[in-house]
């Protein structure tokens, strides 16, 4: 399915990647919110479940294995053209994960990547979905 201007939502995955008390951002190459940093993800693949899209979209974004510990929240994200055409909708699907030891690296979708404390999250130009997901997902590790 094309992903300009679809016929339905596409689902998409997010993951909030922990290493300690770090979460890492990835600054994206392409459409939607090309060079704004975000969470690592990407399209759902069929017959993949979330928790494997998760592993492989974190895998080819950062480098890093993780173990999903689970869902963080469900978004929808509507772009809409100059016309009010929606140009891009995805429901986003946003799980937590842990950081398996390893180097973190930017893959081909990623322009950089950055760990980032709750503090720093302020100073960048987030989507506010994104800032509250990270928030959101601090949140329930802590509880």
């Amino acid at each position: 399915m094309k992903r300009d201007y679809p016929e339905r939502p596409l689902v998409g995955i997010g993951v909030v990647i922990w290493r300690g008390e770090k979460a890492l951002l990835v600054k994206r190459a392409k459409p939607p919110r090309a060079g704004q940093w975000s969470l690592p993800g990407g399209a759902q693949e069929l017959v993949e479940t979330v928790f494997a899209a998760a592993r492989r979209e974190a895998f080819e974004e950062t480098g890093l294995r993780i173990t999903v510990t689970g869902l963080v929240d469900v978004v929808d994200a509507i772009e809409r053209d100059e016309a009010g055409r929606v140009r891009h909708h995805y429901t986003l699907i946003d799980v937590a994960a842990e950081a398996a030891p390893g180097e973190a690296r930017a893959g081909s979708d990623a322009a950089a990547i950055r760990w980032v404390s709750l503090d720093d999250i302020a100073a960048l130009e987030l989507w506010d979905e994104t800032a509250r997901v990270i928030r959101l997902a601090a949140r329930k590790r802590r509880a």
